[in-house]
């Protein structure tokens, strides 16, 4: 490009370009809004979305009973203890994962819209996003992304709507899905700075802000230099910088001193369970801290081989939810569903136990829905939902009970519920037809 008939050398920016891409926290970058405000007696919610491929087995998910009279059944079990937190939501539908199954199945969840058919992305923006845009900004990072695979074998691709929709639960924009993150490391490092210790955080920390602040002056006066057509790309380009440098004030401003803060975990466990809740261990970890209020979460991959040792099943996930009805395969099937909400458990084990300052628990203060977007993993079809919500949002949710929906009600209606719970209103999600009052 040559501007008033000089040659613009690009390198010197490129390599500012590159140390901002290098940072942590640019995987989810979300532009700056206006966060919801906050009071001593109320504050947001903490929310999370824990979604769970292949379906379930919902003899053994749907309790009997509607109402507050239920029991769980085997799957749910083991949250017994937190029935009165828990709102189990049945008979909802997803119109909109109809398809290529596997390959539009986990991004179409939250979103409540259908993608277009295109290799590019094109799908709706999911809640979690929705809700990071007023809940989200006043904490170093809006959301994570978290996962124990990032892809799962043939069949989470198709060749009509590639991979996108297949490996991620979240959509920042309708063309913008988000990666989820299997690393523990690189996971730990983008929410409390790159370094394996303490002081080589504080050091590298110190180091990324003043890159930053550099690159802001020298883009200031790039910027005279260009065309309105450049000025305009260059702009759109300092937004994200912008962003990076409201996240390194967060985190230089977070105060961490009340929590033990490990050192960088190696990378990924070998043992699945280790990996699993390692992974969980530090989303309670970036809760605790206030490093984020918005967590998404997928147990295992789409279409995952992931085989369930540990548990005694030595079938790989993804065949093995293809019982075909066999009594002795549904039955490991359901070892490994069970075991899911038995980490899942663990965590809000954790939740319950830390205090949320003087408004009860962080379980008390969250809304945590935990479920996935198929049914009957050996029919491919999307209704009846395995969904249940645990926590109470700060009494935004009454908890306690077995909600029976009409008949394949949509279940953009229960994520335009979850926002309304959060403060963020509005009138349609996708196919919505209304919230669900109940809840």
């Amino acid at each position: 490009m040559f501007i008033t008939k000089k040659h613009l050398h690009r390198r010197t920016f490129l390599r500012s370009a590159l140390a901002t891409i290098s940072l942590p926290l640019l995987d989810a970058m979300i532009p700056a809004s206006t966060a919801l405000g906050k009071t001593a007696a109320v504050s947001p919610p903490r929310l999370g979305f824990f979604y769970f491929p292949h379906g379930a087995v919902m003899g053994g998910w749907t309790p009997d009973k509607v109402g507050k009279d239920f029991d769980l059944k085997k799957l749910l079990l083991p949250l017994d203890k937190y029935k009165s937190h828990m709102t189990i939501v049945s008979n909802m539908e997803n119109k909109r994962a109809y398809g290529p199954v596997h390959a539009i199945t986990p991004g179409t969840w939250l979103s409540g819209d259908a993608p277009r058919v295109s290799h590019e992305p094109f799908g709706g923006v999911t809640i979690d996003q929705i809700a990071a845009l007023h809940i989200g900004q006043d904490t170093p990072m809006p959301s994570i992304e978290v996962c124990t695979e990032t892809s799962g074998a043939a069949g989470s691709c198709d060749r009509a709507y590639g991979c996108s929709y297949a490996g991620t639960i979240s959509f920042r924009t309708p063309t913008t899905p988000l990666p989820m993150e299997n690393n523990p490391r690189k996971l730990f490092q983008s929410l409390f700075g790159v370094g394996d210790n303490a002081a080589e955080r504080d050091r590298l920390g110190k180091q990324t802000a003043s890159i930053l602040d550099l690159m802001m002056s020298e883009s200031s006066d790039l910027a005279k230099r260009l065309g309105a057509a450049d000025r305009s790309t260059l702009n759109d380009y300092l937004e994200t910088v912008r962003e990076v440098e409201r996240r390194v004030k967060k985190t230089q401003e977070h105060d961490l001193s009340h929590m033990h803060i490990p050192d960088a975990p190696l990378g990924i466990p070998t043992d699945f369970d280790a990996h699993l809740n390692l992974q969980m261990d530090l989303i309670l970890l970036a809760y605790q801290g206030n490093i984020t209020r918005i967590a998404n979460m997928m147990f295992a991959a789409e279409v995952s081989n992931q085989t369930y040792n540990h548990v005694g099943v030595s079938d790989a996930f993804h065949p093995l939810s293809h019982h075909q009805n066999d009594p002795a395969k549904m039955t490991r099937l359901m070892i490994v569903q069970e075991y899911h909400t038995k980490v899942f458990a663990k965590f809000v084990d954790k939740l319950a136990a830390l205090p949320d300052g003087d408004n009860g628990s962080m379980l008390d203060n969250a809304m945590l829905l935990y479920g996935g977007n198929m049914s009957n993993s050996n029919a491919h079809d999307h209704w009846p939902l395995p969904l249940s919500i645990i926590g109470k949002a700060g009494g935004r949710i009454k908890g306690g009970q077995h909600i029976m929906t009409a008949e394949r009600t949509p279940v953009s209606n229960l994520m335009l519920t979850i926002l309304d719970r959060v403060g963020v209103k509005q009138d349609q999600l996708g196919d919505s037809t209304g919230l669900i009052s109940e809840v």
